[in-house]
C-alpha cells in the first residue's frame, strides 16, 4: 500500500503552513486536501425543552469546543435564559476558555482550563471539583464522548445536553473520492456522511485513519479496515499517528 493523496474530513487549519499537516506534506511529499464531511444545525428551544433538562439546575458547564460554546449560547438566547454569576466553566484548552469572552464577562466568572491543553488535563480539574453538578453541552454525534465516559466512570453527577445536530454534508458533484489513497475521519458522523454520499462505496486498497473511539468504531462497524488510530500512548495525536504510518507507506520518503 502506497499513500500519496490524503483526504482529511474536516476544515483546514487557519494557518496550514504552521500546522503539523504542513510538516507531513513536506516530509513525505504528499498531497493533503480538506473537506468537512458534515455540517451542524441548531437544536431549537422547543426541541430542547422536550429533553426536560433544566440548564439552571447545574453549577458547572464543560465546553469541549468553541463550536459547542456558540450553539449553547445561541440556545440560551432563544430560551431567554441568563446564566448566574456563580456558574463555573471547564475547558480542555486555553483557546476554548478564552473564547468564552465572546459571551460572558470573563473576569467575573470562574473559568478553568487544562494546562496541558488536553481532555486528560480537564479531567483532573473536574476530579478536584467533584461536588459540582455538571452540564455537558454537545453535538448529536458526541453522546458517547470521552467526557461522558469519564464522568460516568467517576460517578460524577452530570447531564448531557445536545445543543446542535450533525448532518451529512453534500459532496460537490465533480468530487472524485477515488483519487485519494487515504481518508482521515474524526467522528462517526464523517463515516455516515461518506456512506450517505457514496452508498456503493467500497474501501478497496484505500487506507482509513480515525481520531477517537467513536470514529474508529464506526469504521469497523462498516466492515472496513482501520489502518491508523489515535490517540494512543505512542501517538497522542492524529498527525503523529499519520507520521508513523507514512514512514512505511508514503510513496516518497525523505
Amino acid at each position: 500500500m502506497k499513500v500519496k493523496n490524503i483526504l482529511v474530513s474536516q476544515t483546514p487549519p487557519l494557518d496550514f503552513e504552521k500546522s503539523p499537516y504542513a510538516d507531513l506534506k513536506k516530509k513525505y511529499s504528499i498531497n493533503i486536501e480538506f473537506f468537512k464531511f458534515f455540517k451542524f444545525s441548531p437544536v431549537s428551544a422547543a426541541d430542547f425543552r422536550k429533553t426536560k433538562i433544566n440548564i439552571l439546575d447545574h453549577t458547572a458547564i464543560i465546553f469541549s469546543s468553541t463550536t459547542t460554546i456558540d450553539y449553547f449560547f445561541t440556545l440560551l438566547k432563544e430560551m431567554r435564559l441568563e446564566i448566574p454569576e456563580s456558574m463555573k466553566y471547564f475547558c480542555p484548552t486555553d483557546q476554548v476558555a478564552y473564547y468564552l469572552q465572546k459571551y460572558i464577562s470573563y473576569k467575573k466568572r470562574k473559568v478553568f482550563y487544562a494546562k496541558n491543553n488536553s481532555p486528560s488535563g480537564v479531567f483532573e480539574l473536574i476530579s478536584k471539583n467533584r461536588d459540582l453538578k455538571y452540564l455537558l453541552p454537545c453535538g448529536s454525534e458526541m453522546i458517547y464522548s470521552q467526557y461522558c465516559e469519564f464522568l460516568n466512570e467517576e460517578g460524577i453527577e452530570h447531564n448531557q445536553a445536545v445543543v446542535f445536530n450533525t448532518v451529512p454534508a453534500e459532496f460537490p458533484e465533480k468530487f472524485d473520492i477515488s483519487q485519494f489513497d487515504m481518508i482521515v475521519f474524526f467522528s462517526n458522523s464523517g463515516v455516515a456522511s461518506l456512506k450517505s454520499n457514496y452508498p456503493d462505496f467500497e474501501q478497496g486498497e484505500m487506507a482509513f485513519a480515525a481520531l477517537g473511539s467513536a470514529a474508529a468504531d464506526a469504521v469497523r462497524a462498516e466492515g472496513w479496515t482501520l489502518h491508523v488510530e489515535a490517540p494512543t500512548k505512542e501517538a497522542p495525536s492524529i498527525t503523529i499517528a499519520l507520521d508513523h504510518f507514512l514512514k512505511e507507506h508514503a510513496t516518497r520518503r525523505r
